[in-house]
């Protein structure tokens, strides 16, 4: 299940104020390209409205060393200083039959050139490619057959170093992760064969995945902060087995793949190897939960986003803008940074 989402009011650096729709708002900042479709919604209480509207939103171009994106629950697309390359339809991000009411794109993962990136429907497990991301298959075409109901939820989706595969990350009906490798993605193992053959050893359910620089391996953090290493990924330490205030919800590797951080949903950030701890938001008060990390590609820190757009730069990331105060149809699920940068 998804972590649950503070509905509260938003905080943030860069806004759009006001109700739109369908309209275009223009954002001017000093932070380089912001260009997105932004899902928002009018309310007269401040809060999204149930049917989504469609905005684009832009701000002229201006050099940056490194960006991130924003990816929401109904497939708006938030870009930093990263080049935008349009967003999946509400439409594509509806959940089905299933029961998600935040919208189901749930994961989003830049190409390694960062010239595209690829969008994850979690319901019905249709991989939306855009840029010069390319389509190697997904799970909606790997299970046509088999009913959804029977699948669990896909709610990860890493790329390959060479861009050319992708592993995705399935949260089964038995509450372990699942992998499906596509492309030139190699299967290394997952949870559900690890306790096939080592028999029971997972409290939490999986949450996030993160790959090695070498594509030779990967790791499977779950909520109780349990990290899974399988190939070449090396096991750094983890928070399983140890009282948390509040569920692990995101993962990211640092650039030598000899550690990686834990996002906590409260703000919490855990170092492993040689990752550093650059601060946290653990104690803060907090708009909306924090929905993931992503590692600033030099390796200076990282970024936790949370669900109401807020973006909270550490360790020496540099913050570079937010959808913090935007009224937003749907809460902000998921933060990936442009690849190959430097600050």
């Amino acid at each position: 299940m998804r972590p649950r989402l503070y509905k509260g009011p938003a905080a943030g650096l860069v806004a759009c104020r006001g109700p739109v729709h369908r309209t275009t708002v223009v954002l001017t900042a000093a932070v380089g390209l912001i260009a997105a479709w932004v899902s928002v919604a009018p309310s007269a209480a401040g809060s999204a409205a149930a049917a989504p509207a469609t905005a684009l939103v832009v701000s002229a171009p201006a050099a940056a060393a490194t960006g991130y994106r924003l990816l929401g629950g109904d497939g708006g697309v938030f870009s930093f200083a990263a080049a935008f390359f349009g967003a999946s339809t509400p439409a594509q991000c509806a959940p089905g039959d299933r029961v998600m009411p935040n919208g189901a794109c749930w994961a989003m993962a830049s190409t390694p050139d960062g010239g595209g990136y690829w969008i994850l429907n979690a319901s019905s497990g249709v991989i939306d490619a855009h840029g010069d991301a390319v389509s190697y298959g997904d799970p909606a075409q790997r299970y046509a057959n088999v009913p959804r109901d029977l699948l669990g939820a896909d709610i990860g989706i890493v790329p390959t170093p060479s861009g050319h595969g992708y592993w995705v990350l399935r949260h089964d009906l038995s509450d372990l992760g699942g992998v499906d490798a596509y492309g030139d993605a190699v299967l290394y193992g997952d949870e559900y064969a690890q306790q096939t053959q080592a028999g029971p050893g997972h409290v939490g359910h999986p949450v996030a995945m993160a790959a090695t620089p070498t594509g030779h391996g990967y790791w499977i953090v779950d909520s109780d902060g349990g990290v899974f290493a399988f190939g070449d990924a090396g096991f750094y330490g983890s928070m399983g087995g140890r009282a948390l205030n509040a569920q692990i919800v995101g993962v990211a590797a640092t650039p030598d793949g000899r550690g990686y951080w834990l996002a906590a949903d409260d703000g919490g950030l855990f170092a492993f190897g040689d990752a550093r701890f650059g601060g946290s938001m653990a104690g803060a008060r907090l708009a909306g939960q924090v929905v993931g990390i992503a590692a600033n590609p030099s390796g200076l820190g990282y970024w936790l986003a949370a669900a109401d757009g807020g973006v909270f730069a550490l360790g020496g990331a540099p913050f570079l803008g937010s959808v913090g105060s935007t009224t937003l149809a749907r809460p902000i699920l998921a933060i990936t940074a442009q690849p190959g940068a430097t600050p």
